[in-house]
């Protein structure tokens, strides 16, 4: 290649080079202006966002000083609920015992009546019923001792026979 062509061939490169330069200096100047109106819209937002990121960070802070009082008063409930079941469940445990200890009692108590009603109905079949036969069987007698002193004949012989013939 001759020079004539490597100069012209060069020429038409850094024309390109230079029309491309151009075009992105076009660019940025076009960027740049589109950047300084999107920061004049953005800057009067700044201090808002701020005050808003301000107001975040309390209101965050304080969810935290609350949740953490939350959490320390329901471990507080927590651990109160289980002292209190277990002082009921002590008392209960104490009353079941005390009510077995009284039903036993009862039991006893109970077992104790009833042999002494028993003992007390033995002694007045002994005491009051066997006399009392004793003395229905003395009368008895003396009933049958007087009705025979008071019969003093025998039986007359058509008796005795109707008697016999009851039995035949």
């Amino acid at each position: 290649m001759d020079q004539t062509t490597l100069l012209y061939v060069m020429t038409a490169f850094v024309i390109i080079a230079a029309v491309a330069l151009c075009i992105q200096a076009g660019m940025l100047v076009g960027l740049n202006k589109k950047t300084k109106e999107l920061h004049d819209q953005i800057a009067p937002l700044v201090p808002k966002v701020e005050t808003l990121v301000k107001t975040t960070q309390t209101t965050v802070e304080q969810s935290r000083q609350q949740i953490a009082e939350i959490t320390a008063r329901t471990t507080e409930i927590l651990t109160s609920a289980r002292n209190q079941l277990a002082t009921i469940e002590e008392v209960v445990t104490d009353g079941a015992a005390r009510a077995k200890v009284q039903m036993d009692r009862v039991e006893l108590v109970l077992d104790d009546t009833i042999s002494r009603a028993h003992e007390t109905v033995a002694e007045f079949h002994h005491g009051i019923m066997r006399p009392l036969r004793e003395i229905s069987g003395i009368t008895a007698g003396i009933r049958a001792a007087l009705g025979y002193l008071a019969r003093n004949n025998r039986p007359s012989p058509d008796r005795a026979t109707s008697d016999e013939e009851m039995f035949i």
